[in-house]
């Protein structure tokens, strides 16, 4: 590894790591420093250092924290990484940082962090930047979608102090985030960023907003890190400690559902366990999985309730897990034989804690089949540690409704797992028209028609920054209008209507969150 120091993003001192000897500084700028580095040591780690933090750099933990070559890693020591307008931009799992804990996030921070010198050459045409955090959030933009696994690791820092926190704080200008916005997503956000700006936060950026037309930053189109090998260096999971717990909630899909016994039965790698939780309403029914009786390969913990809800389904078989992960399956999906096995050779190849399935209907097939961090969370298509999910649940909010997925996946989240999307493990759903939720459950703010869900709004008041809970406003307002559902077509009209809604909703969730409904 080797480790550059600046000072107000000028080179300082370069350090060789592993000889512990000095490299002489060519140029003070840090951007060219990384390229001709880069260029001279292939496949080695480039870590950057702000001087003033220099004694705080935790060198011991280097090695773990960037254990695979397309890890790319930076922490900063305020609170800011990058300006929080971009929520108005982006409402993606990437923004809320939790500054406490490993965080998924393309947030990239000049403080300190590292990227290998094979992942930095394939953005050459970016060695002209000047703005140093400019440069490290665009890398990670780009390449967190083509499979560069980035996040916010405090552990880079030691015995930090919030004087030092103040000293170093990092702010994006306007005028930079207007130019961000320009190089890193379509035209029409810039006039949404600016709508936004307007109209919450009664600023006029008109300049900034008028010259990001005339800057060009460069976009990496042919982005693509096929050619890099990844494999952690960090100790392989045994064998014998990838013991799996399958859990399945189920409704009125009996035939559905011993297809995925089936499927299970001829893994290579055997669960240890299926976790089978029946719902029926019916108070005087008895189950109707008579299979469960024949001879399995694995252990069947089953059990029948009447109360209908899938969250409070996936918390009473949580209570069940015993093994060192956990599937969490769909009673509607079929996989070939080597499901468990990939996924046992996913986890040592990238070290994740979580990976998310591709799960598609007949006929169609991945977008992509990059390995990428994930953007969501499939709570019928997953395979998690144990020990993360069992300091997590399905909330109560979400029962009967939308977003328990992304909540779950956001508490993992927050407590540091990465997930990652693994497109070429693929499962396919059935998608049954039998059983499940058939009949719409009558909700208590059903009369009131609510926009969003409060469900939905429930889900971002916990997970979303305020900036993005109002971009997320203005993006529903445009789109429903122009929606073929909604009839008013007197924009006046409709704003006062969907406002009256919105705030609906928000009572709604407030008390969803609140357990009063």
């Amino acid at each position: 590894m080797i480790i550059i120091y600046h000072h107000k993003n000028k080179v300082k001192e370069i350090l060789d790591l592993e000889s512990n000897t000095t490299i002489s500084v060519v140029t003070e700028s840090i951007v060219e420093t990384m390229f001709l580095l880069s260029d001279l040591h292939t496949n080695k780690f480039i870590i950057w250092c702000n001087y003033e933090l220099k004694t705080n750099l935790n060198v011991a933990i280097l090695n773990t924290v960037f254990h695979h070559n397309l890890i790319m890693a930076s922490y900063a020591v305020s609170d800011v990484v990058f300006n929080s307008k971009i929520g108005y931009v982006e409402q993606s799992v990437f923004i809320n940082v939790k500054n406490n804990v490993r965080f998924s996030t393309w947030f990239m921070s000049t403080n300190v962090g590292g990227i290998n010198s094979s992942v930095l050459n394939k953005y050459k045409d970016l060695r002209n930047y000047k703005s140093f955090k400019l440069f490290l959030n665009v890398i990670a933009k780009q390449g967190i979608q083509k499979g560069l696994i980035c996040s916010s690791e405090p552990k880079l820092l030691i015995n930090k102090n919030q004087k030092t926190a103040n000293d170093l704080s990092e702010k994006v200008t306007l005028k930079e985030l207007f130019s961000f916005v320009k190089s890193s997503y379509k035209t029409r956000w810039l006039f949404l960023l600016f709508f936004n700006l307007v109209v919450y936060e009664k600023i006029f950026p008109i300049v900034s907003f008028v010259s990001s037309f005339f800057i060009k930053l460069k976009i990496q189109k042919l982005l693509s890190f096929d050619d890099i090998k990844v494999q952690s260096i960090k100790e392989e999971i045994k064998k014998e400690a990838f013991s799996v717990d399958v859990l399945i909630p189920t409704l009125g899909r009996e035939k559905y559902l011993k297809d995925v016994l089936l499927d299970l039965n001829k893994q290579t790698f055997l669960p240890e366990k299926v976790i089978i939780i029946e719902q029926n309403p019916d108070t005087t029914a008895v189950s109707s999985l008579d299979y469960l009786k024949d001879k399995w390969n694995f252990e069947i913990d089953h059990t029948f309730i009447h109360q209908l809800g899938a969250c409070n389904a996936r918390n009473i078989g949580l209570s069940k897990v015993n093994s060192n992960f956990v599937f969490f399956a769909d009673d509607d999906i079929r996989f070939k034989n080597d499901v468990l096995e990939e996924s046992f050779k996913e986890f040592n190849q990238f070290q994740s804690e979580a990976i998310v399935f591709s799960c598609l209907q007949k006929g169609q097939n991945p977008e992509f089949l990059t390995t990428t961090l994930a953007t969501t969370f499939g709570s019928g298509t997953s395979l998690v540690k144990s020990s993360f999910v069992k300091k997590c649940s399905f909330k109560t909010e979400h029962e009967l409704g939308y977003g328990e997925d992304a909540d779950f996946g956001m508490q993992l989240r927050n407590l540091g797992v990465t997930i990652l999307s693994v497109p070429t493990i693929q499962l396919l759903h059935l998608k049954a028209p039998v059983g499940g939720f058939r009949h719409k459950p009558i909700l208590a703010w059903e009369c009131d028609q609510p926009k969003p869900s409060p469900t939905i709004m429930a889900h971002h008041f916990k997970h979303y920054t305020k900036q993005q809970l109002l971009g997320y406003k203005t993006n529903l307002f445009i789109k429903f209008y122009r929606s073929k559902s909604q009839l008013i077509k007197n924009p006046i009209t409709y704003f006062y209507s969907m406002k009256k809604r919105w705030n609906l909703s928000v009572n709604w969730a407030q008390k969803l969150l609140k357990n009063e409904v």
